[in-house]
């Protein structure tokens, strides 16, 4: 599903796939679309569900402009043209082995784990850097 800005989610919550992020936490930081990959936005669901604290994510979909601009790799899974089947997580408070354990287990298959601020989970092939 393809927003083009905020104003084109339906209003009504029964539309939205998931309980615990809202569509802002979703949208490209950079131009405000959203293009929701529900699978993987429903499997970051469950992670917030059994991980039961708060999760802040620091980039969801990327736009292919807005990806280019912060330097993006170029086939990005932040920017496919399914949706976004990537998250980079916050660790604020988190622990990383932890959070990548329970990312494994609910069905995420790819571990940007070398960032002191941040892991990045994707539903990408299965690989670790």
């Amino acid at each position: 599903m393809l927003y083009h800005n905020m104003d084109d989610i339906p209003r009504s919550w029964d539309a939205w796939p998931v309980k615990y992020f809202k569509p802002d936490e979703i949208a490209c930081r950079g131009t405000g679309e959203i293009f929701v990959n529900v699978d993987a936005l429903v499997k970051l669901d469950n992670l917030r569900s059994r991980i039961a604290k708060p999760i802040r994510i620091n980039s969801a979909y990327r736009s292919h402009y807005h990806n280019c601009k912060i330097g993006g790799a170029p086939f990005s899974a932040h920017s496919l043209k399914g949706g976004a089947s990537a998250f980079d997580i916050a660790l604020d408070a988190h622990d990383k082995n932890t959070l990548i354990e329970v990312a494994a287990n609910v069905g995420f298959t790819g571990f940007g784990m070398n960032y002191k601020t941040f892991l990045h989970i994707d539903c990408g092939r299965p690989r670790s850097w």
